[in-house]
């Protein structure tokens, strides 16, 4: 089996990025609110709110979505936000690995390049130019 050039580091950390997880974006919160019906305590006195209430919200394409989730969903929730700040944690350390392995290389062809400029180039044959015609 050939032996791999990419560093081990960054293996593992693909080999980790590699298994799936439930994971999600977003945010739980809690908040309270108002009925909306006209004789409710809730509309004047903010201590009347209903709640509180736990929800899940993220962006989606630019809009703000929610749902409101029970305390056992919340909890779950709360752990696969974790996880997948967790998968984006790695996912920018394994950026970064790539981007210092593609420097390596750039370094490497520039010094190669270098070492061709210092040994000179020598033309196989003398440059042809069409020159002006003399009519």
């Amino acid at each position: 089996m050939a032996e791999s050039v990419f560093p081990p580091v960054a293996e593992s950390l693909a080999d980790w990025l590699a298994h799936p997880k439930s994971m999600r974006r977003g945010s739980v919160s809690q908040r309270s609110m108002k009925c909306g019906k006209p004789g409710c305590a809730c509309a004047t006195h903010p201590k009347a709110r209903h709640g509180p209430y736990l929800s899940l919200t993220r962006a989606v394409q630019g809009q703000t979505q929610s749902r409101f989730l029970t305390p056992q969903q919340a909890e779950i929730a709360r752990r696969q936000i974790q996880a997948g700040q967790e998968f984006r944690r790695h996912v920018d350390a394994y950026w970064k690995l790539c981007e210092q392995w593609a420097d390596q290389e750039l370094v490497g062809s520039a010094a190669s390049a270098e070492a061709a400029k210092k040994r000179g180039f020598k033309r196989a044959s003398k440059p042809k130019s069409a020159g002006r015609s003399k009519s």
